[in-house]
């Protein structure tokens, strides 16, 4: 079922009720389109998710991108009525206290009294274990810097590998994290590890954003984890 939504003013606050899926592609674009018209309103807005039927890591990311892109303009976005599944997504990727999901429409308009903390107040993030992820994906950023902080890493996100040779040279980096956009060009991925010989590097696979987002968020997770030794001092 194709994304449908509908939207409506209550007090200042723009409440968005989706039906669909929230998925890569058409439908996260067109969420995005319809929530950068809706703002120009007002920059407090609710989306309420009961009849959601399906969320992958780029929907997700989408989200989240939205999030950030609100709260850097003094916004914020509440979820609501969220189905059990996406629940569960937000459980296991550790964005619930992210994306702090109400019971009701009524409780996340009233939740807007309250000052929302930016993204980068949410977490505590460790500088010994620096991550650079990079891809062509906005919305894929924005997932993969939630999902890593939310581990204690300190995270950069770039489009150009450029950026994270820069990164690179100014202080050592524990991971480089390549998307599907440029994992395939292997000559920008081969700069990247003589700029970064200590890091490792890891590629993510063409089907990352399309997948389920409660198995490849903590997929991803559990490995960088690995990766940094993580697991043996928890």
């Amino acid at each position: 079922m194709q994304l449908k939504l509908e939207s409506y003013t209550v007090k200042e606050v723009v409440v968005v009720r989706c039906r669909g899926r929230i998925v890569t592609g058409e439908e996260a674009r067109f969420l995005q389109s319809e929530l950068d018209t809706l703002t120009g309103l007002s920059k407090r807005v609710v989306l309420e998710l009961a009849e959601v039927t399906y969320l992958d890591s780029g929907g997700l990311g989408t989200v989240v991108r939205i999030l950030g892109r609100l709260r850097a303009r003094r916004g914020d976005l509440k979820i609501c009525q969220v189905p059990p599944f996406i629940r569960e997504v937000l459980k296991v990727t550790n964005l619930l206290g992210v994306l702090h999901p109400y019971a009701s429409e009524r409780e996340a308009l009233e939740a807007f009294s309250d000052r929302s903390p930016t993204l980068s107040e949410t977490f505590q993030a460790s500088k010994n274990n620096r991550i650079v992820c990079l891809d062509t994906s906005l919305d894929l950023l924005a997932y993969l810097r939630v999902l890593l902080k939310s581990s204690g890493c300190e995270v950069f996100t770039t489009q150009y590998p450029s950026d994270a040779m820069t990164l690179a040279k100014g202080a050592p980096l524990s991971i480089v994290i390549c998307g599907p956009g440029i994992y395939s060009k292997a000559s920008a991925v081969e700069k990247l590890r003589e700029s970064a010989p200590n890091a490792k590097v890891l590629g993510l696979p063409p089907d990352f954003s399309t997948s389920d987002a409660d198995r490849a968020g903590p997929a991803l997770v559990k490995q960088v984890r690995s990766l940094l030794g993580l697991d043996n001092h928890s």
